[in-house]
């Protein structure tokens, strides 16, 4: 399920499973908090979740994390 995940993708899913916001996950990644929001739709959409708990537990569930 994670393997169609970019490397970027894994980064960001490692941190929102830490509890860190966007944009603490921006800052950490020199990237905007914008760009953590499309990483998050397309992680959403990717593993099939409605939200951030579901990507959580469906990344668990699957051994990506």
């Amino acid at each position: 399920m994670t393997s169609n995940l970019s490397k970027r993708e894994f980064e960001i899913l490692t941190l929102i499973s830490q509890e860190m916001s966007s944009d603490e996950i921006a800052e950490k990644l020199y990237i905007s908090a914008n760009t953590v929001k499309s990483h998050r739709r397309s992680l959403l959409i990717k593993l099939h979740a409605k939200n951030t708990a579901g990507l959580v537990r469906r990344a668990f569930e699957s051994g990506a994390l």
